[in-house]
């Protein structure tokens, strides 16, 4: 039977979660703490930072709600991609040529640190090199080959042309015009990379403490998180919780909406098969605005993603669905079972910039409260970076960190009640665009 995981099951029922040793897990928090350094949420970005910061000698707690990896990083496509969720058009537009070549080098560079940290704590978490983004139109094949020529030219960042003639030989499917090819971006198991980065962390000294959600936070000189379990009490905070804080900074959410993704994961495939699908073992996105995104495993399945919800309802039939979908890309999987479908929440900015900053300092005191969020889907390696970037500006060196804080972020319109509709209607319009080409 195919399983099918909620946002609350996921961390039981998705193909990583199967294929994935959590091992004996962490503690929760029992009594009152004090550090340098809280961090709220163990994904990849809080893991990030807290490794980061515990080797420039901070003392490091992070708390997790649920499990590590429960959220996103445990659970998405497993693509680790150059650039951001938005086009660097948004970042030449806010910030200047000069400062969007700065972040567009920080996301290469955030690339380079996601291998640097699986050989330095010899995380075996399938790594492959290659990324493929594939148009499925001539003029949306234009678009894309303007595009990788302009990140060569202006960015100094090559990128490999695939023409229409030989699109065939990269990718066994009729849905596709043309391409680029990226050797330096990859595709990894997110889980097995995100238990591995909090094993790196909790050695180095990092205190983690799962099933301990914290309830509130009191800010001041001394910012005070407060759990059923205890209090902590830190110098530094880092919410790095995104969609799943509930609360504690709600300042911070009209900012971001949670989006609903959704995977499948086929059964084994022959060798023959998984082989010729993708021959170059890249990962795949197309270049929809509601994207298609897939890659096959290394024990020789198809994971496919593709269905989002912007109403936070899980679709019907989703497995089956995800099934269809699958096929309408490679017809010759016609007869493959879909073993495992799964979902949850990712983060959305209004423009799919990645907000970072400070809550505003309560009176008397510095801001020291910081946050990372808004990866917008397109966050497995650039985490990585946030976590870096964060912690050289909590021990004292913000530039690169206020490059990203001086990024603009408007909130969603439509208030509480009515943003989630508007933004419905709004995707509409985008997969209609998208259908029409």
């Amino acid at each position: 039977m195919p399983l099918l995981a909620t946002d609350q099951e996921l961390a039981r029922h998705s193909y990583y979660a199967a294929t994935a040793d959590r091992g004996p897990g962490f503690p929760a928090l029992r009594q009152p703490a004090s550090c340098d350094v809280a961090i709220v949420g163990g994904g990849l970005a809080g893991l990030s930072a807290a490794l980061e910061l515990r080797q420039r000698g901070f003392d490091v707690v992070l708390l997790e709600a649920h499990e590590v990896g429960w959220g996103a990083s445990g659970r998405n496509g497993g693509q680790a991609i150059h650039g951001l969720a938005c086009d660097q058009d948004e970042i030449e537009r806010q910030l200047g040529l000069d400062e969007a070549r700065r972040v567009w080098a920080m996301s290469i560079e955030a690339l380079d640190l996601l291998r640097e940290r699986i050989a330095a704590h010899g995380i075996a978490c399938d790594w492959r090199d290659g990324y493929l983004g594939l148009a499925t139109n001539a003029r949306k094949g234009a678009g894309l080959a303007a595009w990788a020529e302009r990140i060569g030219s202006v960015y100094g960042y090559p990128l490999q042309r695939v023409a229409a003639a030989d699109v065939g030989r990269w990718i066994a499917s009729p849905r596709y015009h043309s391409g680029i090819h990226d050797p330096r971006s990859g595709h990894l198991h997110p889980l097995k990379y995100t238990l591995g980065l909090a094993r790196a962390a909790a050695a180095a000294g990092v205190r983690i403490h799962e099933h301990t959600p914290v309830q509130a936070l009191q800010q001041g000189a001394a910012p005070v998180l407060r759990t059923a379990g205890g209090t902590l009490r830190a110098r530094q905070v880092l919410l790095a919780g995104n969609v799943y804080l509930h609360g504690i900074a709600p300042q911070l959410e009209p900012r971001i909406m949670p989006v609903g993704t959704y995977i499948a994961c086929s059964e084994v495939l022959p060798d023959a098969v998984a082989d010729s699908l993708i021959p170059s073992r890249s990962a795949v996105c197309d270049t929809n605005f509601v994207l298609d995104y897939f890659r096959t495993t290394n024990d020789q399945r198809m994971l496919y993603g593709g269905r989002v919800s912007y109403s936070t309802m899980t679709p019907a039939n989703l497995a089956e669905s995800m099934r269809r979908r699958m096929v309408h890309t490679f017809p010759q999987l016609a007869g493959t079972r879909v073993d495992y479908a799964w979902g949850g929440f990712v983060d959305i900015s209004m423009n799919r910039a990645p907000d970072f900053g400070r809550l505003p300092a309560a009176a008397g005191s510095a801001a020291n409260v910081y946050y990372l969020q808004g990866f917008s889907g397109h966050g497995l390696a650039l985490t990585g970076l946030a976590g870096r970037v964060v912690a050289e500006a909590m021990a004292g060196d913000a530039r690169r960190f206020d490059v990203f804080a001086r990024l603009r972020h408007r909130p969603f319109p439509g208030g509480a009640l009515l943003r989630t509709p508007a933004l419905v209607l709004g995707m509409a319009w985008y997969r209609l665009r998208d259908l029409l080409g």
